[in-house]
């Protein structure tokens, strides 16, 4: 019972992801900028992840440590300029699907960095994911419009969200994960607030109407998450954890359809459900061939 509560754990981690792209556009129809949405979600984000660590379990550190993981925290927050400048001219279902990008990215990262050669049955998975998401992007579809320079943006926020993945997973790992969470998180929101200067602090009227939409972002893309795959993930394994956090795609691309409206066609469906397929034909294991020695028959 207890390892289904871990699955549920990495399982919603995913859809908390899937939740943003959509906000971010109600957010980008009230009039707000994709620095002032990142610089919202960031400062509304670590706010809450620090309101829980005081409640938490906490381990003193060295300002080494800090430092470490406020640099780690970078990447994140690279990723949220990034993906954020990509849904400015992309549907929500499309930016998520550049994105997702990061599961054949970070099987790059695993063979530059730890030297791990990606096996056929991987680069299978990879070449599947590849077509689903030629798919899933509406690329084949007449009516579809496309923008270069959102394509970019969203390709590069998949790898720096993998290398932000990368980073957090080699450092201070035995730290308890609302500490790290914590400190990765403001490293992202100071990154963000020297490179986009967001003007709300000097403006309370509009930090007042940004703050419902900041609240949402920062909880659900800042927050939750990082906590949630802390805690699953040790228990359930990294390939289980790839697989279930999966639902970041789906959850992603189904707000898009109900809630925004955005016209979801066949294909993309079809592309959606091949990306799913090839997530799970990566992490399969194979069947162990039980032997049996003659002397022992």
């Amino acid at each position: 019972m207890k390892q289904s509560r871990y699955g549920l754990c990495v399982f919603l981690g995913g859809c908390c992801y899937g939740i943003l792209s959509t906000f971010v556009k109600f957010a980008y129809k009230a009039g707000f900028t994709p620095n002032e949405v990142s610089g919202g979600q960031y400062l509304f984000g670590v706010l809450i992840i620090w309101l829980i660590f005081l409640f938490t379990k906490k381990q003193k550190l060295s300002l080494k440590q800090v430092l470490i993981l406020l640099v780690s925290g970078i990447p994140f927050g690279l990723t949220s300029i990034c993906y954020y400048r990509a849904l400015q001219s992309l549907n929500a279902s499309l930016a998520i699907i550049f994105l997702f990008q990061f599961v054949w990215i970070g099987s790059l990262f695993d063979f530059i960095f730890n030297h791990h050669k990606p096996t056929k049955q991987k680069l299978i998975s990879i070449a599947i994911l590849l077509a689903g998401s030629l798919l899933a992007s509406g690329v084949f579809a007449q009516s579809a419009s496309f923008s270069l320079t959102g394509m970019l943006w969203g390709i590069l926020s998949a790898f720096t969200y993998t290398a932000g993945m990368f980073l957090s997973g080699q450092v201070e790992k035995d730290l308890p994960p609302v500490e790290r969470s914590a400190l990765l998180s403001t490293g992202g929101m100071i990154l963000i607030m020297i490179l986009l200067r967001p003007d709300f602090f000097t403006d309370v009227t509009k930090l007042t109407a940004i703050a419902p939409y900041a609240t949402v972002l920062g909880l659900f893309g800042v927050a939750l998450p990082p906590l949630l795959y802390a805690i699953g993930i040790p228990h359930v394994g990294t390939g289980l954890g790839t697989i279930l956090s999966a639902s970041e795609l789906p959850v992603a691309v189904m707000m898009s359809y109900f809630v925004i409206g955005e016209h979801i066609g066949f294909m993309q469906w079809l592309g959606v459900l091949l990306i799913i397929l090839a997530i799970i034909a990566g992490n399969m294991q194979p069947k162990k061939i039980l032997s049996i020695n003659p002397s022992q028959r």
